[in-house]
């Protein structure tokens, strides 16, 4: 899972808050990460592979939301094969994981490499909180129609910028004056805490803010477009609204846990001796979180998944079709194959286009239809694309 006391592990004068939780059973827990980010590397693999029965077309204009909620997918695998690998070399080479306490050891492979998995896995994590951000800024713009394709190459500068910036800066200021050497006393780590702990807690702070916003402004849209509010548009409004819900309410559970292990953790901290009798409920629940953690952390990349695409299913199509299907062909046999319309589709279903030249009409439908992508019905999901094809 992801943690700063991953890196405050590596100091060989780590706290005693630090040292309870990391050699609390280490081969449990890291037979359960282990276990925990093997399975959602799998599920979320399996779920961006391209589907039998789904129409493997290209958007005409890629998605810079699509886009962003495959690189968070990507993210998630990259940080839970960190996990992985951490976690294995562990178990399997506890000699090798002793020689991290060594203080002025002459061998420096441990400490690298306990310093190395521990930023693999804070930047990859991270750098997903970022493009978790930028998506709910890129709803909010689009919307507004504030945003493009080229917004992507801002976003991409924002979030690996920030991400490398924040982590460098935190490790410095732990390892400050060596690693051999940390520094003694809380103050230390409180720098590196922060700059893990930012980018989580802007997402949960100020995504819901811009998610209820690009709602409103979604109703807004779709009522003043023909100046009434069908049943088709609310039921299209409800359908993005579901999904920013399901999106923060898979980050809450992924991540609370670890908001609730590291306050317990510095309470502990700021205690004489945290071994005293009184602190034995604290302590407990300290450890109960962690183990938390190292299940739920990993298995982020998969709730995501379910979160953006719902299930696409186990029927895997390896067969790559080059061939491209017409726009307009694809619209006609969405609309006579489903009860009510794709939202990709939502301007032909809806409106005869012969009678709507209107350019901010069309503007305005392929906007919601980025916003609702993956969220419709498992009837209507067979024609669309897996979400490996969207956006690229």
């Amino acid at each position: 899972m992801a943690s700063p006391r991953l890196e405050t592990y590596c100091c060989p004068n780590r706290d005693a808050a630090t040292q309870l939780v990391v050699n609390f059973q280490p081969e449990v827990f890291c037979g359960v990460c282990i276990g925990s980010a093997s399975v959602s590397l799998l599920l979320t693999i399996l779920q961006l592979l391209p589907k039998k029965g789904q129409t493997p077309w290209k958007m005409l204009k890629a998605s810079s939301s699509s886009t962003i909620l495959l690189l968070i997918s990507i993210c998630d695998i990259l940080g839970g094969l960190g996990i992985i690998f951490r976690s294995s070399i562990w178990l399997g080479f506890p000699s090798f994981i002793a020689n991290i306490s060594v203080v002025n050891g002459t061998d420096m492979w441990p400490s690298a490499f306990c310093v190395g998995s521990a930023m693999w896995i804070q930047l990859l994590y991270s750098a997903g909180f970022w493009w978790l951000f930028c998506y709910a800024v890129d709803s909010y713009l689009v919307i507004r129609r504030s945003a493009g394709l080229s917004t992507i190459v801002l976003y991409h500068m924002m979030t690996w910028g920030l991400a490398v910036l924040l982590c460098v800066e935190g490790i410095a200021l732990l390892y400050y004056p060596s690693l051999s050497s940390c520094e003694n006393g809380l103050e230390h780590a409180i720098p590196h805490y922060v700059t893990t702990y930012v980018p989580l807690l802007l997402v949960l702070v100020v995504n819901p803010i811009l998610f209820r916003r690009t709602v409103s402004a979604v109703a807004s849209l779709l009522k003043g477009r023909q100046g009434i509010y069908t049943e088709n548009e609310r039921r299209l409004g409800t359908e993005i609204q579901i999904r920013f819900f399901k999106i923060m309410l898979v980050f809450i559970i992924c991540w609370s846990s670890n908001i609730i292990n590291e306050s317990l953790l510095f309470y502990l901290e700021m205690q004489p001796d945290i071994n005293d009798m009184p602190l034995k409920n604290i302590r407990s629940a300290a450890l109960i979180t962690w183990v938390i953690m190292g299940v739920l952390n990993p298995m982020q990349g998969f709730l995501f998944t379910l979160a953006f695409y719902g299930w696409t299913g186990c029927r895997v199509d390896l067969k790559w079709r080059k061939s491209e299907i017409p726009w307009e062909s694809l619209s006609s046999s969405t609309v006579g194959e489903n009860a009510y319309p794709s939202p990709v589709n939502y301007q032909t279903s809806i409106h005869d286009p012969k009678k709507i030249p209107s350019t901010d009409s069309q503007q305005t439908d392929e906007a919601i239809s980025m916003l609702s992508e993956g969220n419709t019905s498992s009837d209507e999901r067979l024609t669309r694309s897996s979400p490996i094809y969207q956006g690229w």
